[in-house]
């Protein structure tokens, strides 16, 4: 059975950093203590100087597997995601086919089981007309990360307008139900008057188009639902002041039957930096004006905001060029997501202990994930060495997404990731990786 010792290393867990050993035997952590000694062969890393993190859980992910990968792959972006310190995922139906069956969801499983350096979940997609098949999945809640309903526009057959399906959904299913809250009449209006103007759209009309009131009113909508049927509501991707009215930090977590999910592009970028980015960082739901980055971060640290995730979703950058209707929608940020709130802590704006709650404990909370996003004794060693003394500057380079191109590029990170363990096997150490072993399907408590 293989064995690791991290010695003297920074445990960032539970609200606190303290310097501890951690043995790893086999998948799991074994033990964490002061001083550990053992009998027979362990490889040892020195953690002197450096932080051992639980893995981050990205709760949404856009791998593009299968239909789609030109884009990527489950094997080229979950490479990314434990370069970057993810070891585990949560990967969105919009694919082509569209998960819209049981059936086809599995076949997303398979893929991963074959290639996915980082343990994975999917979640399965709902329709106007698959109600039926998406209430199929109650059977095997603890095997899938929930369903995802987009009420705004996506990929396919995805978008769900119809209240008889919404309301059926809402009332029976025993699942998380994980919801894009843009209301696509708003969206269609913005962007009619601006067509009727005579207007040629650029990036910057982008958040003016997909707006604050966009995004409130499906939010909206979404929360009367659950409200009704006391559903377990999760809203991704919360991108504006107003929606933060909705959410409370009243209750303590695990009691929440609604929750919460902010981006870490949200928490970088502005509309100012269209002028700069230009279309590398359209996204739905957009960037909008600074007043709303301000009011994200407030509503992370008072817990109003649930967890922290990425929606990597790449595109090539030929799909992201003008006309403004062409330039695809979508960000590739996962491979950088721990860094950049790294960068964020060394500027004081969040603690360690903060950006583990939200990145780590707070999705395995959430979506109730056994035995993963803490460092405990017993639970799988999914683990992560951060050095806040080795910069990094981030470029075309040294992605190792397949569209090959980052919105981040230029951009020094005051930390680096060293090594990443998924399942207690070392997958990712100094820019070298060890794809003989695969991540595992994620199990749920429920």
């Amino acid at each position: 059975m293989q064995k690791y010792l991290f010695k003297n290393i920074q445990v960032v867990n539970e609200g606190k950093t303290q310097t501890k050993d951690v043995l790893v035997s086999g998948e799991r952590i074994e033990r964490i203590d002061n001083n550990i000694q053992i009998k027979g062969v362990a490889t040892e890393i020195n953690g002197e100087g450096k932080y051992l993190l639980p893995g981050a859980i990205d709760d949404q992910v856009h791998f593009r597997e299968p239909g789609l990968t030109h884009k990527a792959t489950i094997y080229t972006e979950s490479k990314a995601a434990v370069a970057g310190g993810v070891t585990s995922f949560m990967e969105m139906p919009n694919t082509i086919p569209n998960a819209l069956t049981p059936e086809l969801l599995e076949d997303k499983y398979s893929i991963a089981k074959q290639t996915s350096l980082a343990n994975y979940s999917f979640f399965m997609g709902v329709s106007n007309d698959n109600s039926d098949q998406a209430l199929r999945i109650n059977e095997r809640k603890n095997e899938i990360a929930g369903l995802k309903i987009f009420m705004g526009s996506s990929t396919g057959n995805m978008l769900v307008d119809n209240y008889n399906t919404l309301n059926r959904i809402f009332s029976e299913s025993e699942l998380l139900i994980a919801t894009h809250c843009e209301d696509e009449r708003i969206i269609k209006a913005n962007y009619e008057m601006l067509k009727q103007r005579n207007v040629e759209l650029t990036a910057h009309h982008h958040p003016i188009i997909r707006n604050e009131d966009a995004c409130f009113q499906s939010s909206l909508n979404a929360i009367q639902l659950a409200k009704k049927y006391d559903s377990r509501l999760h809203i991704l991707h919360i991108s504006t002041e107003k929606e933060l009215q909705l959410f409370s930090n009243m209750l303590p977590l695990k009691e929440k039957r609604i929750t919460s999910e902010v981006c870490v592009h949200h928490l970088h970028f502005t509309a100012d930096d269209y002028g700069k980015e230009g279309y590398l960082i359209k996204c739905n739901p957009a960037i909008k004006a600074a007043y709303n980055k301000a009011a994200l971060w407030e509503a992370l640290l008072d817990d109003r905001l649930d967890v922290i995730a990425t929606d990597h979703a790449p595109h090539l950058l030929a799909e992201k060029a003008p006309p403004y209707e062409h330039a695809h929608s979508g960000l590739p940020l996962v491979q950088h997501a721990v860094q950049l709130m790294l960068y964020y802590h060394s500027l004081g704006k969040i603690s360690m202990e903060k950006i583990v709650q939200k990145m780590s404990h707070a999705v395995a909370e959430c979506f109730q994930i056994k035995e993963r996003g803490y460092i405990r004794e017993g639970y799988f060693a999914d683990l992560v060495v951060a050095d806040l003394n080795k910069p990094q500057t981030i470029t075309a380079g040294n992605v190792y997404y397949k569209c090959g191109w980052t919105p981040l590029d230029g951009f020094q990170m005051p930390a680096s990731i060293t090594h990443t363990m998924v399942n207690g096997n070392r997958v990712y150490e100094n820019n070298q990786f060890n794809e003989s072993y695969k991540g595992q399907r994620i199990l749920f408590d429920r």
